[in-house]
């Protein structure tokens, strides 16, 4: 054969899974200028093969469209893992305990931390004199601990006091500096603009240990199968770092950046957002805006048709929720996808109000306009009505399964269940009436919130339950999906939701972004699947991953 009409990537002896309805399986894939060129059996070697045609035999591991993570936040989480992993803590002694330790461990007066649940305080309220004194009192070390949520997080005293928080503060956003009735900072700070107040003084990394960092998650990222991500934060500083590493070489997976749009911004505001989606790199490129409707359930910041238990969780995020409606508009109008995190059914439904009217995106060969529809994230409760309308609206509904699996128990004993109570909690992360109203829906990790192995999603999503624990009972069980669903939300619904048809499926002419794990995702048990070694990680024709 030629070397023209030579492949440059021949697949072999795999078991591959199409998910193109006009041929569900085959043995082989050819791969070419980054594009699949033929899907068959033997009859591709003999037809593709050249003498610079790398050939890898996949020993009858499964070949699947490459896995997408629907919701990430991988350069954030530069921020908001930073410190020591507190996601196994779950009590104050074992808490204090940590503190204590990482306090005679500093040595620059700083303790940081992420992961920890609200449950490990009494009544699900972080307070800073809990800990003080395992930090070493009201002088000692500066701590900063994010919550699980990471849209809260507890300062110590001696942080508030060195970072001048000293009573309420007001906020374009419902931030909040939790006080006591006399005025005095908890050390709770709510949302992110109370959180920044504390956070400007954390130590920061150098740039070069900003890309290295950066590099190492994503080849773990890729490690772990996944293709690409779609990036759910960003700014100014975020895409000059995406562009400095790129520089570094090519990036081991792609992003789908939305940057943030924040409540108080103004027209010249949104006009640079319109202006940051000609930004791209090689294997990045923004493509939408970010904003939030309301805030956490836990934190008590969710906009709920009704109050919680602690009469919290009434109002959106932005103070004039008629100021995101025009936001959205008006980057609707630039053409522009907007993602919308929605936890509660109040901020659901004030969202559907403003997106359904907005239509459908525009065909790919159409006129200038929106390529992809809106998205909802999260939807952590919902009712039967609103379940209906996303289904019949054409929005993209995005929802992350271990949020369910890994944080909420089935007796409802867990501060999101307390707060909602039995009926709303019971509604909680309706993926598969979703999937029945009709509604495409992504699937994702929200890392680091969770974390970002697909293989461990999707086994959730089947099991309503950590797949590593058996004994566990399911949340929600009437809410667990197919496998052949759960592959479907890390595949082709990724693509979709990004208008792009290219994706999602292995047939002629779809871009060569692949997946090779060892277990059939569609036949293999939850628990198998997870153990399920990731054999090949393929982006673009270009392996980014191999275990031989």
């Amino acid at each position: 054969m030629s070397t023209s009409s030579a492949a440059d990537l021949l697949l072999v002896d795999a078991d591959v899974v199409t998910l193109d309805p006009a041929r569900p399986r085959a043995s082989a894939v050819a791969v070419a200028r980054g594009v699949v060129v033929d899907v068959g059996g033997e009859e591709v070697v003999e037809r593709w093969r050249g003498s610079r045609t790398e050939v890898v035999a996949l020993g009858g591991a499964a070949l699947t469209p490459g896995w997408v993570d629907g919701h990430s936040h991988p350069v954030g989480s530069l921020t908001m893992s930073a410190g020591a992993d507190l996601t196994g803590v779950r009590t104050l002694e074992q808490l204090r305990d940590r503190l204590a330790q990482l306090a005679r461990e500093s040595t620059d007066g700083w303790v940081q931390g992420w992961g920890l649940v609200p449950d490990v305080f009494p009544g699900g309220v972080p307070r800073a004199d809990l800990v003080d004194d395992a930090l070493g009192g009201p002088g000692g070390a500066r701590a900063l601990l994010r919550m699980a949520d990471v849209h809260s997080a507890l300062a110590s005293t001696a942080l508030l006091r060195a970072a001048g928080i000293d009573g309420p503060r007001r906020f374009p956003s419902a931030s909040e500096v939790v006080c006591d009735p006399d005025g005095s900072p908890t050390g709770f700070l709510l949302e992110w603009d109370a959180v920044a107040l504390a956070d400007r003084l954390a130590p920061s990394l150098p740039d070069d240990q900003l890309r290295s960092r950066l590099r190492a998650l994503l080849d773990d990222m890729a490690a772990q199968g996944l293709v690409g991500a779609h990036v759910m934060d960003g700014d100014a500083a975020s895409l000059g770092l995406l562009d400095r590493l790129e520089d570094d070489g090519d990036l081991p997976l792609r992003l789908r950046v939305a940057p943030f749009c924040t409540p108080g911004v103004d027209d010249d505001g949104v006009a640079e957002l319109v202006a940051w989606q000609e930004r791209a790199g090689r294997r990045w490129r923004v493509a939408g805006v970010k904003l939030m409707i309301d805030g956490t359930i836990d934190g008590g910041t969710a906009w709920l048709d009704h109050p919680d238990a602690n009469g919290e969780s009434t109002a959106s995020f932005w103070r004039d929720p008629q100021a995101y409606a025009r936001a959205v508009r008006t980057l609707d109008a630039a053409g522009v996808p907007t993602v919308t995190h929605a936890i509660g059914d109040g901020g659901a439904r004030f969202v559907l109000d403003v997106l359904e009217p907005l239509g459908p995106p525009v065909p790919a060969d159409g006129a200038p306009g929106r390529r992809a529809a809106h998205r909802l994230e999260h939807l952590e409760t919902l009712p039967d009505d609103l379940v209906t309308r996303i289904g019949r609206s054409g929005l993209t509904a995005s929802v992350q399964p271990t949020h369910c699996s890994h944080f909420v128990a089935a007796d409802g004993s867990d501060n999101w269940s307390v707060r909602l109570g039995p009926e709303r909690a019971a509604h909680g992360w309706r993926v598969r009436d979703l999937l029945d109203a009709g509604a495409l829906v992504v699937l994702g990790s929200d890392w680091p919130v969770a974390h970002f192995d697909a293989r461990a999603i999707m086994a959730a999503a089947q099991l309503r339950r950590p797949v590593e624990d058996d004994d566990a009972p399911p949340v929600g069980p009437d809410q667990a999906i197919s496998a052949a669903a759960a592959l479907a939300g890390y595949t082709r619904a990724p693509a979709l939701a990004a208008g792009d048809a290219a994706r999602g499926a292995i047939r002629v002419g779809a871009a060569a972004d692949l997946t090779a794990v060892g277990l059939d995702p569609l036949t293999a048990t939850p628990a198998d699947l997870a153990a399920a070694p990731v054999v090949l990680t393929v982006v673009g024709g270009t392996p980014v991953h191999r275990t031989h």
